[in-house]
This record gives C-alpha cells, sequence and structure tokens, in this order.
C-alpha cells in the first residue's frame, strides 16, 4: 500500500512538472514570435500605427480633463482654494499638452485654444471665487472645442445652465447625468440641462 501511494505521488508530480514545461514553452514561443505591424487586443481586435496615434491623442487630454473636473467639482462645492490649486495644475497640463500627433490645421487650432486656456487656468488660480467662475465659463468652451479635436477615452456630458450671465448662459462639461452646477453652487445646484453627451 505504501508503495502504492509513492507511486501514484511520483505520477502526479510527474504530470504537473510535465504540463508546466509545456505551458512555459509555449510563452516561451510566444515571446519569440516577431511583432506586426499592428497590436493586437485582448479582445481579438487589432489595432494599426494610425489607431495607436489617435488614442494616444485622445490620452494626452487625460490629465487636462482630470484637472479641469476637479475645478467644476470645486466651484460646485464653491471652495476657492480647491479651485485655484486645480487650476494652476491645469494651467501646467496645457503648458505640456503635445500636438504632434495632430494635422497642421489642427495644431494651428488647437495652439489658439491652449493660449486661451491657459489665460483662463491661471485667472482661477489666482483669483476669487466669482472672477473663477466666469473664467471657468470660458475654459468650458476652450476644453469643448478642444475636445472635439482631440476626442477622449471618457464618456462625458456637456451640461448647460441658461440663467449663468445675466441669462446668457453658459456650459459646462461633467462625469455624470446627474447636473450639479458650478456656477451657483447650492444656490441653485440643479439648475441646468444636458445638452448632449460625448464619446
Amino acid at each position: 500500500m505504501k508503495n502504492l501511494k509513492t507511486t501514484v505521488s511520483i505520477l502526479v508530480l510527474s504530470v504537473t512538472l510535465l504540463g508546466f514545461t509545456s505551458c512555459k514553452d509555449k510563452k516561451t514561443e510566444e515571446a519569440a514570435k516577431p511583432m506586426s505591424s499592428e497590436m493586437h487586443h485582448e479582445d481579438g481586435h487589432s489595432q494599426t500605427s494610425s489607431d495607436k496615434m489617435m488614442s494616444e491623442a485622445s490620452g494626452n487630454t487625460a490629465s487636462i480633463i482630470e484637472n479641469y473636473l476637479k475645478i467644476k467639482n470645486a466651484l460646485v462645492a464653491s471652495n476657492e482654494d480647491e479651485a485655484a490649486t486645480a487650476g494652476g495644475m491645469l494651467e501646467s497640463n496645457f503648458k505640456e499638452f503635445d500636438k504632434s500627433p495632430y494635422s497642421s490645421e489642427e495644431q494651428k487650432e488647437l495652439t489658439d485654444i491652449i493660449t486661451d486656456a491657459i489665460e483662463h487656468a491661471e485667472h482661477i488660480s489666482e483669483s476669487p471665487l466669482e472672477h473663477q467662475r466666469e473664467h471657468f465659463d470660458l475654459l468650458s468652451k476652450d476644453l469643448i472645442d478642444m475636445i472635439a479635436i482631440t476626442g477622449t477615452d471618457k464618456k462625458l456630458y456637456q451640461d448647460y445652465c441658461p440663467m449663468y450671465n445675466n441669462n446668457k448662459g453658459a456650459a459646462w462639461l461633467s462625469t455624470t447625468k446627474e447636473i450639479k452646477n458650478p456656477y451657483f453652487g447650492s444656490k441653485m445646484m440643479n439648475c441646468g440641462k444636458i445638452q448632449k453627451e460625448i464619446n
């Protein structure tokens, strides 16, 4: 009986080692295969170099959108200090933005948008709350124009408040369907509507 257990144990160990070795060999074979000009995803789809370039380009806007949303959330909460901090970070993001993946015409448009947006981000970083909100209105227009060129990996909602700026109205971007108004904060938190969904 003892010999039978020993024999079974040796067989189990041998099968396990054999399986491990064949898996390892398969991984080595896969690693040795030359990379094609396309990148393959887990879902089986391939990504051409132009797709990759567009993906990198939209990824280029990720930190800009992130800090824009921090400003928006700070203004919703009427938190001047947090808006100022995020404004400074956003200013840096715009200055570091890489325009190289875009056509020369798009680069020219992006240069104009970014120059304008840097000024608004700078004002947000240095101004009192109501002045921050004025520049956030203009910054939102710039970012909406920018995303029309660059695209984004993040699902966004373009919201609109018809009452801001003496009923001239103002748009902003959000990641949620719920309206949280950055122009009035708690005074009129739910004033506004979704104009459109982006991405």
